[in-house]
């Protein structure tokens, strides 16, 4: 592998290190979202989610488009979908071997 790809899946993981871009990802998952409907779906400012949405869009995760004054995004990357799956089904399986170890 390249210092050059490795640069890149590195940028990719930090980029979606953030916890509100994971909410944004993770509402996404439903279908093509408004700005306006994102801010509702996360719980964040207007000016905090069009942010992070500018740098999920610029790194590929995200597609954006315009209808009027209106701004859409949807997930732009499909493997989105495994990667959260791989990681989510990680988490659960680390703690069921936590749970049981402490005898729950």
């Amino acid at each position: 592998m390249t210092d050059e790809a490795i640069v890149q899946i590195a940028r990719r993981f930090s980029v979606l290190s953030e916890p509100m871009r994971l909410r944004l990802v993770h509402a996404l998952f439903a279908g093509e979202m408004s700005v306006s409907e994102l801010v509702e779906a996360s719980g964040g400012t207007q000016a905090n989610v069009s942010r992070h949405l500018q740098h999920l869009a610029n790194d590929g995760v995200l597609t954006r488009r315009k209808e009027g004054l209106q701004v859409f995004y949807a997930i732009g990357d499909p493997s989105i979908y495994k990667l959260c799956e791989l990681v989510c089904g990680s988490l659960e399986k680390h703690a069921a071997k936590q749970a049981a170890a402490f005898g729950g």
